[in-house]
């Protein structure tokens, strides 16, 4: 039997750096420093330097840097913050946790990303005090649109860049690098990915990332001295952030391999019923490859009959989530409620192999 195509295999991304992996949790081990250590320190400077901002800090993961890193910029109960609900709850997770309210912002068709003509939209229905906007499935959103509407409305961008590390605007600026503050994911199937969790949050404003230091150790201020609420202990692992020093100078290999594999999709799946994504340049690391069918289930049926697994991301539009039992019946956002219920995730890897591309591309030629 024919060996399935995974949409994901980290025993392979992991494999060829064992070695050095194992030699840096060794190193790390013998230090003595295991909260907060050098590797952390040296983590923070060499990210921060590879994104291009002035600062970077490390929490525990990216749950916890959406939000921190809401609470650094003073999101709390009132405040108002946009935000996509085709994202899995991840950013309107981190707007309820602060107390703040939701306010749910439609999508581009195509990028699957905020629409600014549907934020500008709102934005002439009400205040909105920060707005998150999310680099979904590796796709930089359109920052310039974004940063002329907060000159024009004064609100601040918050940017979530899990899936996105690395993609950049035409002039070379990196996700991240865009907004106030910005948050990254390092889960292991992130582009950029420990061996556990953790995360950071990216900021160009020092006084952010001296609230972000102090939220990230309980609130305090000095030693068990604690002054800001919202904070807790939220830690990036000593021997994480060695591992993640070692794959940090791979990263843009292999970015540039995940987006050779999307645009060889986007060049080559030719069948009428699967809309994929524009070929891409570097404003997209292909952290995911999502494409849009009117019958997801037969594709899906498809796929797998041809040993060829898939997912989707994502399903349910955060306002049909069930935890809120009616609260947000009134609102139908057209671009986000088609996109949910047409999303499929092909396989898409550094690791994965020319081979199983072309068996991904017949597969669904073959539909």
């Amino acid at each position: 039997m024919t060996t399935p195509v995974p949409v994901n295999a980290l025993d392979r991304h992991i494999g060829p750096i064992a070695r050095q992996l194992e030699e840096a949790a060794a190193t790390a081990i013998g230090s003595g420093y295991y909260v907060l250590g050098p590797n952390v320190k040296a983590f923070e400077k060499e990210f921060a330097q590879w994104c291009g901002a002035r600062d970077c800090v490390s929490v525990a993961n990216g749950t916890e840097a959406l939000e921190l890193g809401l609470r650094s910029l003073g999101v709390n109960e009132g405040k108002r913050v946009g935000v996509v609900a085709n994202a899995a709850m991840y950013g309107t997770t981190a707007v309820l946790a602060c107390g703040a309210e939701p306010v749910f912002i439609d999508i581009d068709p195509v990028t699957c990303t905020m629409s600014p003509a549907a934020l500008e939209a709102e934005l002439a229905r009400g205040q909105i005090d920060v707005v998150i906007v999310t680099h979904l499935y590796g796709k930089l959103a359109d920052m310039a649109a974004f940063t002329k509407l907060a000159e024009k409305y004064g609100f601040a961008i918050f940017e979530d860049c899990a899936q996105a590390h690395g993609a950049s605007d035409a002039g070379g600026r990196k996700a991240g690098t865009f907004g106030k503050a910005a948050s990254f994911s390092f889960y292991p199937t992130k582009n950029l990915g420990a061996l556990g969790d953790g995360g950071a949050v990216t900021t160009n404003d020092p006084s952010v990332a001296d609230t972000l230091r102090k939220l990230r150790q309980y609130g305090w201020t000095a030693k068990y001295r604690n002054e800001l609420l919202g904070g807790r202990n939220s830690r990036l692992d000593e021997i994480q952030a060695a591992f993640l020093r070692v794959m940090l100078p791979l990263l843009d290999g292999w970015n540039a391999r995940r987006r050779a594999i999307a645009n060889r999709y986007s060049r080559e799946i030719k069948h009428t019923n699967i809309a994929v994504p524009p070929v891409s340049g570097e404003d997209f690391v292909a952290h995911l490859y999502v494409v849009h069918t009117d019958n997801r289930t037969g594709l899906q049926k498809h796929l797998a009959d041809a040993n060829v697994n898939s997912e989707v991301h994502y399903p349910t539009p955060d306002y049909r989530q069930p935890l809120f039992a009616g609260r947000f019946d009134d609102i139908a956002l057209k671009a986000t409620d088609h996109s949910c219920s047409h999303v499929v995730t092909l396989p898409c890897f550094p690791e994965l192999t020319d081979a199983e591309v072309s068996r991904v591309i017949e597969a669904c030629n073959s539909w």
